[in-house]
C-alpha cells in the first residue's frame, strides 16, 4: 500500500506541472513586446534564420551553445524528445537563477512570456526573438529540478 501512495503522489505532481504550464500557443497580437537585457520579442517578417533545438529527459538541450549576431531576429524551434514536459526560457543567468528558485518553492506557478515556451512530450514550439543587445545570455528549462540537473545553455550575441 505504501508504494501505491507514493505512485499516486508522483502522478498527482506530474499532472499539476502539466496543468500549471500552458501548452496553448498565444495569438501573435497578445505578445507583449517588452525590452529585456537579452532582447525583445520578434516579428515573423524580421526572421533571418531558424535554429532547431532539442530537449531530452537526460536534462539536456542540443545544441546547448548558440551564436547570434546583434540585431538578428531568429525563430527558435524547440522540440521535446522526452516523455515529460519541458520548457525553454531565455534570460540572464541572474534572472534564470531567481526564476528557478521560485519554481522550486512554487512548482505550480503559472507564467507565460514571449521569451519562454512550454513543450509537451513529442511536440515542438517556437519563439521569435530579436537579440538587439550584444553579450552572453542563457537559456534553460526551469521546471523544478530540471535546471538544477543541468538543463541549460548559452547564447553569445556578437556585434
Amino acid at each position: 500500500m505504501h508504494k501505491s501512495l507514493i505512485l499516486l503522489l508522483l502522478l498527482a505532481s506530474s499532472v499539476q506541472q502539466v496543468l500549471a504550464h500552458s501548452e496553448t500557443p498565444q495569438p501573435a497580437a497578445s505578445v507583449l513586446k517588452e525590452q529585456t537585457a537579452w532582447g525583445i520579442a520578434g516579428e515573423s517578417g524580421q526572421v533571418t534564420r531558424s535554429i532547431a533545438l532539442r530537449m531530452s529527459d537526460a536534462m539536456r538541450f542540443t545544441p546547448d551553445q548558440l551564436q547570434i549576431k546583434r540585431g538578428e531576429t531568429v525563430r527558435l524551434i524547440v522540440h521535446n524528445d522526452g516523455r515529460m514536459l519541458h520548457e525553454f526560457v531565455l534570460g540572464t543567468e541572474k534572472a534564470l537563477n531567481e526564476h528557478a528558485a521560485l519554481m522550486l518553492r512554487f512548482p505550480g506557478m503559472q507564467h507565460d512570456e514571449p521569451y519562454m515556451t512550454h513543450v509537451a512530450p513529442g511536440q515542438s514550439s517556437e519563439i521569435l526573438w530579436t537579440f538587439n543587445n550584444a553579450g552572453e545570455f542563457d537559456f534553460a528549462c526551469l521546471i523544478a529540478g530540471h535546471y538544477q540537473a543541468g538543463m541549460r545553455g548559452k547564447v553569445r550575441v556578437t556585434n
